[in-house]
């Protein structure tokens, strides 16, 4: 049987670490016809790395690159770089085999991966149909030039045909993560991902999600689950799972029977979520999700300027915006609100616009997240806004450096002003800049929780230290 082995390197850890959904599923959907092994670099960033490859001997090399940069312009830290060094560069040296390059970051840019890595071939989009595939026409010798989404080495460019991604149903296969790779060090300071769908129907003009996945939700049944998660709870016990789709609460009624399903069941778990649409926000969904175990959840307006939302194109207003606060605070669920500064029409009178919402409508307790400038990637709507104000070329590779947009009706020095001061007088506003603590404030907070017995979700406590270290000028 052949050897497959499949590399995760992504080795961001903040604001806590991701365990490799993608990578397990796949290998979930290979194992039946190859001897599999993932990698997690997450934690031992490569340095075990060329002793596997040496021991495991495999056939096949897979490298997920999940982010090609942090998306903080300021910042600007370029993953490849480290992929590079510590990943691809040093399995090339120890084996000839073929490379297969896949994930997020290679969706967005596959032929600039393709060349700055020297990878034999790449798959865009999902890979659980393709991959499989792509591996058993390599070790039969069979053509592979009519299997989609494929990128090679000598072609360059994407092969179309009857592509998977939008059109085929999620697979109830289960992804087993702490069945693939040592879960130990996530129990504490990660989560269990958990997909309930893919695809995305919004229209958000920075977005990369319907790009990758389709523009068409695609579901699991809530049984499917609920199956994961009770499977996982028997083998773990009481962890946090994360379900990690663009928005929850996305088509509508679907995450309200996710929940029932696991109040029904009565599985004690701790569940948050990523995004929350407030078009599709309820009392009856809070209710449900408090009842269902959610310890937190993440709020992603990006603004609360009717105007830039507008030409954001978000597919909510303001005052839908505004319900989902009101319901927030009704059920005091810990949330994480996220703003992106900067879109096309922001302004400084948009700008304090959406302050001016953080202000009446946030809980003090909940973190704002404050970001500057829009990643522009190809393909996307803003893409095309970038190349018609003329600050690209039509056709223009924002690999590296990457191509952040600003609004031309304030500059980008006067809006991380406007951050900063919103920051600095505000201790749960943070700039993106700003937002890993000092290790002496972790300490101070493992502390505190240690000595509360506190389970509240970490930035809470965080935000409590960060108040009182501001009144005693510390920061």
């Amino acid at each position: 049987m052949r050897r497959v082995l499949l590399v995760n390197t992504n080795v961001e850890k903040a604001p806590y670490p991701v365990p490799p959904l993608g990578l397990c599923l796949l290998a979930a959907g290979l194992k039946d016809r190859f001897e599999v092994k993932v990698y997690d670099g997450v934690f031992d960033e490569g340095r075990n790395l060329v002793a596997i490859v040496s021991q495991f001997n495999p056939d096949f090399v897979g490298f997920s690159i999940r982010n090609i940069d942090d998306v903080v312009m300021d910042r600007a830290i370029f993953y490849m770089d480290d992929i590079l060094k510590k990943f691809i560069h040093p399995v090339r040296a120890v084996t000839k085999v073929p490379v297969i390059l896949g994930g997020s970051g290679f969706s967005i840019f596959p032929v600039e991966l393709m060349k700055l890595t020297g990878a034999d071939y790449g798959i865009v989009g999902e890979a659980e149909d393709i991959l499989p595939v792509l591996l058993e026409s390599l070790q039969n010798h069979l053509d592979i030039s009519e299997i989609p989404n494929l990128v090679t080495s000598k072609s360059m460019e994407i092969q179309r045909g009857t592509g998977f991604s939008s059109i085929k149903p999620v697979s109830a296969r289960f992804s087993d993560i702490d069945r693939w790779i040592d879960f130990s060090p996530y129990l504490n300071k990660g989560v269990y991902s958990v997909q309930t769908k893919r695809g995305c129907a919004h229209k958000c003009i920075y977005c990369t999600y319907p790009l990758i996945e389709g523009r068409k939700f695609r579901t699991r049944t809530p049984t499917d689950i609920a199956d994961e998660i009770e499977h996982v709870h028997k083998r773990l016990g009481y962890i946090t799972f994360e379900f990690v789709d663009s928005t929850f609460n996305d088509p509508k009624g679907h995450a309200e029977s996710i929940c029932r399903e696991i109040i029904r069941r009565n599985i004690k778990v701790r569940l948050r979520t990523m995004g929350i649409n407030p078009r599709h926000c309820s009392e009856e969904l809070f209710e449900l999700m408090i009842r269902a175990g959610f310890i937190q959840i993440d709020a992603t307006p990006d603004s609360a300027s009717p105007c830039v939302l507008k030409r954001l194109d978000k597919g909510f207003d303001l005052p839908e915006i505004e319900d989902m606060a009101r319901m927030i605070s009704k059920f005091n669920i810990p949330t994480m609100w996220f703003f992106l500064f900067g879109g096309p029409g922001e302004s400084e009178e948009t700008f304090f616009e959406t302050l001016d919402f953080i202000d009446k409508y946030i809980n003090p307790a909940d973190l704002v997240y404050m970001n500057a400038g829009l990643r522009v990637y190809p393909n996307t709507p803003l893409y095309s806004i970038a190349c018609m104000e003329g600050r690209i070329a039509p056709g223009q590779s924002v690999f590296q450096p990457p191509l952040y947009y600003y609004s031309g009706e304030i500059t980008k020095n006067r809006l991380d002003q406007l951050i900063r001061e919103a920051s600095r007088a505000r201790h749960n506003c943070m700039h993106a800049l700003e937002t890993a603590p000092s290790p002496e404030m972790i300490s101070e907070a493992l502390e505190m929780r240690k000595t509360q017995h506190s389970e509240e979700p970490m930035f809470r406590t965080l935000l409590k230290i960060r108040a009182k270290w501001k009144k005693l000028g510390k920061i």
